[in-house]
């Protein structure tokens, strides 16, 4: 009969693969990945952390941001028929509703003429200098919460480049029989981008959305969410108010161009807290000092992860 072969224990031993390789081996690999871990957190933590905004380059930033947007804004091609089609529709959907109010307004508010010269001046103007009011505001007295905040005006202000170029849209006062008053023609007064020489500089059919809604919307927000005083916060609530007047009574825009700043500046704020993780006012109102927040995190990047324990260190102890 042919021999019996009697496994023994240190054959048994010796066929099983060392564990202290692979352990080794699978040990470094996961401090590797480990620390590829922590330095993408500590990377993107520090990015998210709120800095102290630089003056020169805020300034800059604004600036290039604003040349910019004027730019691509009046490149976009000014398809007049496209435009007045657009508008005939917006208008019909809102009699529709049974909201077609804004000729009726438009015809009041131009009766008066010293009411209708103030809301021109204040379409031409207060849409820049509130801003860049609060802009300033936010840069002095709550620099914790200034890039979170600009976010999302800059956010806003960038979609709706997208409406002008998706969905050209005559005003009411350029409508074809619409019965509307061109206020700053019919008063001459000045300022306006969108009457008069200006309007050669000006694309004339970018009216959806409003941005002059968008951007009071967006200083009526901030300053009711990050004033003390009752005062300012009533007036930051009646700011983009008295705005949507203004533009409904100035035949620049439909209501309905309001509800497309609105639209925009949801999405200015959800692309600020998809990066921050919360809203702008519940960042902190001041930051550390340059640096004070990466050596903090330096100090304490987190929990360490503990390699596992081999087959062999675990013979050793028995």
């Amino acid at each position: 009969m042919g021999e019996s072969h009697v496994t023994t224990q240190q054959d048994r031993t010796a066929a099983t693969p060392s564990p202290v390789a692979d352990g080794g081996t699978e040990s470094g690999s996961t401090r590797a990945v480990s620390g590829s871990r922590l330095r993408t957190r500590f990377s993107l933590t520090a990015l998210r952390a709120p800095r102290r905004p630089r003056l020169w380059f805020e300034i800059l930033l604004i600036a290039v941001s604003y040349w910019l947007y004027s730019l691509v804004r009046n490149a976009v091609p000014e398809q007049k028929e496209a435009a007045l089609r657009n508008a005939d529709w917006i208008w019909s959907v809102e009699h529709s509703l049974g909201l077609a109010f804004e000729e009726s307004v438009n015809h009041a508010v131009n009766s008066v003429t010293w009411l209708i010269v103030s809301m021109n001046y204040y379409y031409a103007t207060l849409h820049f200098v509130v801003t860049i009011g609060v802009l300033i505001w936010l840069f002095r007295r709550h620099p914790g919460r200034y890039a979170a905040t600009r976010l999302v005006l800059f956010a806003t202000t960038a979609v709706a480049l997208l409406g002008y170029y998706l969905y050209p849209l005559a005003p009411p006062r350029l409508m074809s029989g619409g019965g509307f008053f061109d206020t700053v023609m019919l008063h001459q007064t000045w300022g306006s981008m969108a009457s008069g020489n200006f309007k050669h500089m000006s694309n004339q059919y970018a009216a959806m959305p409003s941005m002059h809604i968008g951007w009071s919307l967006w200083c009526g927000l901030t300053i009711f969410a990050l004033a003390s005083a009752p005062w300012a916060r009533i007036l930051g609530l009646l700011y983009p108010m008295a705005t949507l007047v203004v533009i409904v009574a100035t035949a620049n825009h439909f209501w309905l161009d309001a509800v497309g700043g609105v639209v925009c500046l949801s999405f200015g704020l959800a692309v600020s807290y998809a990066w921050y993780g919360t809203l702008p006012h519940r960042l902190p109102k001041q930051v550390a000092a340059r640096g004070g927040r990466l050596r903090a995190l330096r100090r304490n990047p987190g929990p360490r992860v503990r390699p596992r324990a081999t087959a062999s260190s675990a013979t050793e102890k028995a």
